[in-house]
């Protein structure tokens, strides 16, 4: 998906990183790979109802990009809130 900014902060990319299993890198390969839009995520958050995606990075690794959608009129703006693995799409 075409993103103009990806926000990465004190909250959020601890938050993700923490555990050790998945990387910014990851987070932003996925987000970059992603062939929907912003506004067309693969599902929502079942707790937060927040939009979410699927996607697989080049290490191999599948994972769920968990974001709030923070979009202007003239940005596109994504600030991932969590991100971890799963074994198949939807798990």
């Amino acid at each position: 998906m075409y993103v103009d900014v990806i926000i990465w902060d004190d909250e959020n990319e601890p938050h993700i990183t923490g555990p050790g299993e998945v990387t910014t890198e990851d987070v932003e390969e996925v987000i970059h790979r992603h062939p929907g839009s912003h506004d067309d995520p693969d599902d929502y958050s079942a707790s937060t109802g927040l939009p979410l995606i699927f996607g697989d990075t080049s290490t191999g690794k599948h994972i769920v990009v968990v974001f709030e959608d923070l979009s202007d009129d003239d940005l596109i703006i994504i600030r991932p809130k969590t991100a971890y693995p799963v074994k198949e799409y939807g798990d």
